[in-house]
Formats: C-alpha cells, structure tokens, sequence
C-alpha cells in the first residue's frame, strides 16, 4: 500500500501547479485511466466473446486495487508513518471522508455534501448511460436470432439463390447471422438476452458503494465505470465499422459478377 500512496502523492505533485489542492484527486483519475489502459487487452479480448457478461475478468483483477484506495484513504499511518494523503481535498471535501461525515459538516447542501452530490449525479448518468446501452444490446441480440431462426439452417430445396449485387450482399447477410447465432442455443440465446437487461443496472449499485467509502474510492469507481461504458461504445464502434467494409468488399466483389450475368442474358 506504501507504494501505491506514494505513486498517487507524486503524481498529486506533479498537478498540483495547475489544480492546486484537487491535485491528488486528479491523481486518482490519473492512475485509475492508467489501470484501466494496462486492462484494455482483457476488455476487447472479452468484447469478442460477445456476451452481455463480457469484462468481468477486467472487473475481477480491479478489485485488488480498489481494496487498496479503500485502505490508503482510510488509515491513519501507512509504513508507520502518518498518512500524507488524508490531509487533501477535491474542492472542500477531504478525500478521506465519506458522505456520513459531510452530512455531519453542513448536510447535504454544505460544501462537502455538495461535492458529494456531485459524485453521485456523475455516477447516476454513467450507471443510465450503461442501463441504455445495455437494453439495446439486449434487443440486438434478440433481433439476430429472430433473424437466424426466420432465415432457417439451410436453403430450401429447389430455391434460387437471388442474384445481382442486392442479392449478394443479402445472402451475406443472411449467412453471417446464422452462422453466428447457430452457436448459440435458443436457452442461452434467452439468458443471454435477460442478462443484457439486467446486467447494466447493476451500475446503480455503484451509488450505494461510493456512498459508503471515503470520497477518494467514490472518484474511482466512477472514472473505472465511465471508462468501462466509453470503452464498450469505441469497441461496438469499430466492430460495426469493420462489419461494413466486409458488406462493401462482398458487394464490390457481386457487382462484377452480376453484370457478367446481366450481359450473358443479352
């Protein structure tokens, strides 16, 4: 723990000439985004798994730092010495303070409750923004199975398989979603999507933790969870990027192909 409260001290010092006291609570950012790039790999390597539980490893190996922010602002002494890091502050509010103590300092509305309150509202719009989100990955993947199951496991006999560019890039289509849902069974299709409804509201359960440690974890748990939230909106991003320019090279692909067809004709 000496370690880390002496990393988070330097990098206080480092700021502090430009965010004088809120230094060390801009070093909490710091180490957090720090911590969650050196995750990073984990995080996308679980997005392809492409499962609503996908990041708990990530979570998992986050807690052994929480449990040490936790500890480094709640002791006095660390190596047996006083702990430096009680006596800073994010605006008026001690980072080793929790929100019963600012209550006792003014309530709710004083100059530490309202720095709380801020906490709070931050973390509310994270845990809604990721409920949102979640919701509607929820119901994408029950569309694509919806999908699957209608276009069916194989062609029907005698069909003709359409032509021209339309007709390439639907089959495409049509092929990718039923060999990805095809994986999957109809149960844990259903699990799949209940547990994309109900895992993101799991985000609200982060008011009721920050509300019970010292404001220090609070600043952490919610720079980890907005990150989580960008970092599945960026990696959902670059799959449905990557997923239209295999669309456009199968329709470049098509097109000659179906010209040839429309000239043989003539």
């Amino acid at each position: 723990m000496s370690v880390f409260t002496h990393l988070v001290a330097e990098l206080g010092r480092l700021l502090e000439p430009v965010l004088a006291q809120s230094a060390t609570a801009a070093a909490i950012v710091l180490f957090t985004v720090l911590v969650r790039l050196a995750l990073h790999p984990l995080s996308r390597a679980a997005f392809r798994g492409a499962t609503p539980a996908a990041g708990c490893l990530p979570v998992l190996l986050q807690l052994p730092v929480f449990f040490v922010m936790y500890q480094a602002f709640s002791s006095a002494e660390v190596g047996g010495k006083a702990n430096e890091l009680l006596g800073h502050r994010l605006f008026a509010a001690p980072l080793g303070a929790r929100w019963t103590e600012a209550l006792g300092e003014g309530g709710p509305f004083g100059a530490q409750g309202l720095v709380f309150l801020g906490l709070f509202g931050a973390i509310a719009v994270v845990a809604a923004w990721s409920a949102v989100r979640g919701r509607r990955t929820a119901a994408s993947v029950a569309a694509a199975a919806a999908a699957a199951k209608a276009a069916g496991p194989k062609k029907p006999a005698g069909r003709v398989a359409p032509k021209g560019k339309a007709g390439a890039t639907a089959g495409a289509k049509a092929g990718a979603g039923v060999g990805v849902m095809a994986e999957v069974s109809a149960e844990q299709q259903e699990v799949m999507r209940k547990l994309g409804g109900v895992l993101p509201l799991l985000s609200f359960g982060t008011l009721i933790t920050a509300a019970v440690v010292p404001l220090a974890a609070g600043l952490y748990l919610l720079t980890t969870t907005a990150w989580s939230v960008a970092e599945r909106v960026w990696l959902q991003y670059r799959k449905e990027r990557a997923e239209r320019s295999a669309e456009q090279a199968a329709e470049r692909v098509a097109q000659p192909a179906a010209d040839g067809g429309g000239r043989s004709s003539l």
